[in-house]
């Protein structure tokens, strides 16, 4: 997840993460995934956004004033492949990647998740971190923190139900001056 300093997911302003400069780099952080899980609030924009850059990866793709990073195709590519489950009550379909498809509930994700195999990379948001967490669907959370104080918004951790540990597990810096935190659940 990427998060600002101060544990925000979004601004206060809601209309998005300018500061967050390509949401492919979280992938490098879990290079052997075999499925994506992510929140029907997420979905669509997501849906739009990568389809986008994969149909036309030299064109500059919806939510974004320039063109793809040679990362974010990759992702696209990817992520065309690789199988995805939306976590929705209340969509009736998903269109993209053709792999995607709609899981109504948590149980279905405890059975992939019991599945041998690789890692399955929840890309957010974070009502469903939440609930994954709540849950105890979550073996590790990867942090990507940005130098950032959002000052409000939309909090990563929001709703969690019970105090719990965390075991670290490493910090990684780069030079922009995030710090990638990760931690066992």
């Amino acid at each position: 997840m990427q998060v600002s300093l101060d544990g925000f997911t979004q601004g206060s302003d809601q209309t998005g993460e300018e500061w967050v400069d390509s949401w492919a780099d979280a992938l490098e952080l879990i290079p052997d995934v075999d499925a994506f899980v992510q929140g029907a609030g997420m979905y669509p924009g997501y849906g739009d956004y990568w389809a986008a850059i994969h149909a036309e990866p030299q064109s500059i793709p919806p939510f974004q004033a320039r063109l793809p990073y040679e990362r974010e195709v990759a992702y696209a590519r990817r992520a065309a492949e690789t199988p995805h489950y939306v976590v929705s009550k209340t969509l009736e379909n998903v269109s993209w990647p053709p792999t995607a498809q709609i899981v109504k509930d948590l149980d279905k994700l405890r059975e992939l998740k019991d599945k041998e195999g690789g890692n399955i990379y929840v890309v957010g948001g974070p009502t469903l971190v939440t609930n994954l967490l709540n849950a105890g669907l979550l073996d590790e959370l990867r942090l990507i923190v940005h130098p950032l104080l959002l000052a409000g918004g939309r909090a990563l951790f929001e709703g969690v139900s019970d105090r719990r540990q965390l075991t670290f597990v490493g910090a990684q810096p780069a030079a922009s001056g995030r710090v990638v935190l990760s931690y066992r659940t």
